[in-house]
């Protein structure tokens, strides 16, 4: 479908500009008169390939952003500010750059042409998700939308907080493996060889420590290309295996079982997968629908076809509590929590504690793994360099003890 760029006034006099979608440039006119607007110039947008690009990789919408649009949505609402002057302030406020503008754009005129907050979001659902956009129309249909904003982004704050945190805690140990590779790999192939060449030129014996550091040193030097090789094929490998629903069952199987990281995804994908449960059960979705919503956003293989399976023994009659505990896959914690909420009737309260159980042992996984593996990687490091070392000097005082 074509895109058109438009420039109009609105009510007060201030120029307006935007792009739309749609089959030709009449429809664009009378979608704009539709929104109350005053058409000025309507005209075919040429694509550019600089301004594309750069609205795909600098421009991309990530969860800060839509939590703080959601935020920022529901105080607006809150204080009594129709929809539509909500959405055109934020709008404003985007300077008419980037993604999210053209997302507010969009959403404006739709919302202006008569359609709901969901309907227009759902052109968008890449973006904030499936358990979102339904969220927003349920929350519309129920008419409390405003509460609705306001529990997203509660839910969406506590979330990027959290990746924050677990981000923040892995940068120190990724910066200082990264840079051991790289270390590692530089000496291997450019310095050790150099060095070991003029120790054979010599024509001593060499130890057996340092003839094992001159055969992998001269395989890495010769064979150097292989790497990348290895790299790429590595990488497509995973991402034509992750086509394959089979293939990513048994990846995220065994992903849940590696120490310490296993019980990290775990904590990270009920904390957050139960935590949607909850708001959209609060939003006024089906038990049903909500737990095949929640299945999409779980990340992980294991937990969709759990929570898919769910949902059929939910639909074919069986109860919440037990069709938790049947799975096989949740802690004993969330299928007796689950019990409880279904038992008094609170199922969306109960869990919301429960996603917030596993946020903070989640939290507490992760201060354990950098705890772990900052002392792992210092006994790493000194058992290379001590090998490099000893592999170095021996032949050097060999040579010095034999004059």
């Amino acid at each position: 479908m074509p895109k058109f760029s438009y420039r109009a006034k609105d009510w007060s006099g201030k120029t307006v500009r935007g792009f739309l979608e749609m089959p030709d440039k009449l429809q664009v006119i009378e979608s704009i008169k539709g929104s109350g607007l005053i058409p000025l110039a309507v005209d075919l947008d040429k694509p550019n390939i600089l301004n594309e690009y750069s609205k795909k990789f600098l421009g991309k919408i990530g969860l800060k952003q839509v939590a703080t649009f959601t935020r920022q949505l529901s105080t607006m609402m809150t204080a009594g500010l129709p929809l539509t002057d909500a959405l055109s302030l934020l709008k404003n406020q985007t300077q008419g750059t980037g993604m999210m503008f053209d997302v507010l754009d969009y959403t404006l005129i739709t919302v202006r042409g008569g359609q709901s907050l969901g309907d227009a979001l759902k052109k968008y659902e890449n973006i904030f998700g499936e358990a979102y956009v339904a969220s927003i129309d349920a929350g519309e249909s129920g008419g409390v939308l405003q509460e609705i904003l306001d529990k997203l982004a509660d839910g969406l704050e506590d979330q990027n907080e959290f990746q924050g945190k677990v981000k923040g805690a892995m940068i120190y140990p990724v910066i200082v493996v990264i840079g051991m590779v790289i270390v590692a790999f530089i000496m291997m192939i450019f310095v050790i060889p150099k060095l070991l060449g003029l120790y054979a030129d010599m024509g001593s014996k060499m130890p057996m420590i340092t003839q094992v550091l001159m055969t992998v040193s001269s395989a890495m030097a010769k064979n150097w290309f292989l790497f990348p090789i290895i790299g790429v094929g590595a990488v497509s490998f995973f991402r034509i295996g992750s086509k394959s629903a089979e293939f990513r069952f048994k990846l995220d199987k065994i992903k849940l079982r590696i120490p310490i990281m296993g019980p990290l995804t775990e904590k990270t994908v009920l904390a957050e997968t139960i935590r949607t449960l909850s708001m959209l059960l609060s939003a006024g979705i089906s038990l049903v629908e909500a737990l095949k919503i929640v299945s999409k956003v779980a990340g992980n293989e294991v937990y969709y076809r759990a929570y898919i399976d769910i949902s059929e023994r939910v639909q074919k009659g069986f109860s919440i509590s037990n069709s938790f505990e049947d799975a096989g896959v949740f802690p004993m914690i969330v299928n007796q929590m689950v019990a409880t909420g279904e038992a008094t009737g609170k199922l969306d309260e109960v869990l919301i504690r429960v996603a917030d159980y596993f946020s903070t042992e989640a939290e507490q996984s992760v201060k354990a793994l950098t705890s772990a593996i900052e002392p792992l990687i210092m006994i790493v490091l000194g058992i290379g360099v001590g090998f490099l070392v000893v592999a170095v000097i021996m032949p050097i005082y060999n040579l010095t003890s034999s004059f």
